[in-house]
């Protein structure tokens, strides 16, 4: 189960270690590795790129989720998963995009020039749109759009349930350049991270009050702009059909149409091998790639990206709201045999991941776990003695409570299960019960993560090509609604602190990327003594799919141009 880690910073401070572009290595577990333990063979981004005349034209692309959403703002908290970008991003303007290395450019099908055109007294930004644009309602996308959407996201009104206010709260205005084609940026505060903005945009009509945010976008997708429009939503098949949009400005969608259906984690590769999926995320799970290696016709594409997988500690359940156990935890769990187990025979050596902003193959990467991150039984009992919990043979109590915790999983997915009953034996020896909680696939964000319904729960986070703001929502603290409840948005861990922060703010407001990783790696700090994120190891992006598909597979940093998707043959 996946989640987007959304906004971004300067692709000045994301870019990558540059790994080798040679084809992509099978199981073998020997030879030189990249730092973090990528393969020196794994490609940046694997995608069989073909050129667009040599894609056929029509067809119908079946692709696999593993969860049938129901939010598709993905502005909006409970929107911002992984499978809700893989179909928004066929549907919705973008005004820039990404190549493999992570070098961010204008999305010319929507913004013809974007560019710092003033930093002083204040930095301006000016996007020229192109004037073909259109939302599928044939109103022309203006910079009213680009007003009302920094309106709903800049957090000044807390009844827009917004994943994130990164960049939006350092405007200080949107306005109407020389025509309504132009549009004039003007930031409050130096914002690096300005390419991530309007990254996806959505109607102005989507943005223009709290319900037609919250709730406009519930199970229907009421207008586009790309080069698919949404066709239908089948709730008892549970799949998302779109088909081309002829009305598109760009060039010509070479699928006729593309069928996304969600599945259990475990029924997808089932699915795939029987030929009734060209395409899915098998995610790192070893018996699942092998057998979709196995799949006739089939591919496996293989590439190395900024997602990684972790444990989210959830800081207003009342066994973890003493930092104090949320740290004994940390120093209970192996994380090195974790990662070992959850990456055995894919061929990636992953060691654990010791900072939550920089992978270990990115530039800015440093350890700044500190006492937290080597595995510490004795340690992690004192931590719970001092907090407390007192043993009482072969668990803890405190005011005749047992310090049990729940393990939330989803449903069909070994990984995660793998993962809680390792969790499991481990704490054990530190007093810990912890109680495994398999749940529906389709309700584990919904219903579980994000009302914070859990003690600790498994998922990966899917990063962007900027890695410092795109955490900064997961890791900010909290705000208050208009009715005076505590809102988390984004932070499923509910916790933080002003200074982080004010450290992830100096991190993005600063043009110098030196100075910027510096603020990022103090935020760090901070981050792993609350333990909001447990880190485990950065993420292998596998996927299976059809040998005679084109410019589709595991993406890395690089922005998937659907158009451009298509068979060869």
């Amino acid at each position: 189960m996946t989640t987007v880690r959304r906004r971004a910073l300067a692709a000045a401070l994301a870019v990558a270690v540059p790994l080798t572009a040679a084809s992509c290595g099978g199981g073998a577990d020997g030879g030189h590795r990249a730092a973090g333990g990528a393969p020196a063979s794994m490609k940046a981004f694997d995608v069989n790129p073909v050129p667009r005349e040599r894609v056929k034209d029509g067809g119908t692309l079946h692709w696999g989720l593993t969860e049938f959403p129901t939010q598709w703002n993905i502005n909006h908290v409970d929107g911002n998963l992984a499978e809700v970008k893989k179909v928004v991003d066929a549907l919705m303007p973008a005004a820039f995009r990404a190549d493999e290395n992570a070098t961010p450019t204008p999305n010319t099908d929507y913004v013809t020039d974007a560019r710092v055109t003033a930093t002083n007294p204040r930095q301006v930004v000016t996007y020229t749109l192109n004037r073909r644009a259109r939302w599928s309602d044939g109103r022309p996308i203006t910079w009213q759009d680009y007003e009302a959407q920094w309106k709903a996201m800049n957090g000044r009104n807390p009844d827009f349930h917004v994943a994130s206010t990164t960049g939006y709260q350092d405007i200080a205005s949107v306005a109407r350049g020389k025509d309504d084609y132009e549009v004039q940026v003007t930031f409050q505060t130096p914002f690096s991270e300005w390419q991530s903005l309007f990254w996806p945009l959505y109607p102005k009509s989507a943005n223009a009050t709290p319900d037609a945010f919250n709730t406009g976008w519930l199970n229907r997708v009421p207008v586009t702009a790309g080069p698919f429009r949404f066709q239908a939503f089948d709730l008892t098949a549970k799949t998302i059909t779109i088909v081309r949009d002829d009305r598109w400005w760009g060039g010509r969608a070479k699928l006729d149409k593309i069928i996304y259906r969600s599945l259990a984690t475990d029924s997808l590769v089932g699915a795939f091998t029987n030929g009734e999926l060209d395409v899915f995320d098998v995610g790192p799970s070893a018996p699942d790639l092998a057998r979709a290696a196995q799949a006739r016709g089939a591919v496996i594409r293989q590439a190395a990206g900024p997602d990684f997988r972790h444990l989210t500690l959830n800081a207003e359940s009342p066994a973890l709201s003493d930092a104090r156990v949320r740290q004994a935890i940390v120093l209970g769990l192996d994380r090195s045999a974790i990662t070992r187990s959850d990456l055995q025979g894919l061929g990636w050596k992953g060691t654990p991941l010791q900072n939550h902003l920089f992978m270990n193959t990115q530039v800015g990467y440093q350890d700044n776990s500190g006492e937290l991150g080597a595995f510490d039984p004795a340690k992690a009992e004192r931590l719970l003695d001092a907090a407390g919990w007192r043993r009482a043979s072969p668990t803890r109590r405190k005011d005749g409570k047992e310090l049990a915790v729940r393990f939330v999983i989803p449903s069909g997915l070994q990984l995660s299960k793998s993962e809680a009953e390792l969790a499991q034996a481990m704490l054990r020896r530190i007093g810990v019960t912890v109680t495994i909680q398999s749940v529906p696939s389709d309700d584990f964000f919904s219903k579980y993560v994000i009302p914070g319904n859990f003690d600790i729960a498994p998922f990966s986070y899917i990063g962007t090509p900027f890695p410092i703001s795109s955490s900064y929502a997961t890791y900010a603290d909290r705000t208050r609604a208009s009715d005076g409840k505590a809102r988390w948005n984004a932070n499923f861990g509910r916790s933080g602190s002003p200074e982080i922060d004010a450290a992830m703010r100096r991190a993005s407001s600063d043009l110098n990327p030196v100075r910027a990783r510096r603020d990022a790696n103090e935020a760090d700090k901070l981050i792993w003594r609350e333990v909001n994120v447990l880190p485990l190891y950065q993420r292998p992006q596998n996927w299976g799919v059809k040998a005679t598909l084109a410019n589709i597979g595991a993406p890395g940093f690089y922005t998937l141009r659907y158009a451009d998707i298509g068979f060869t043959r």
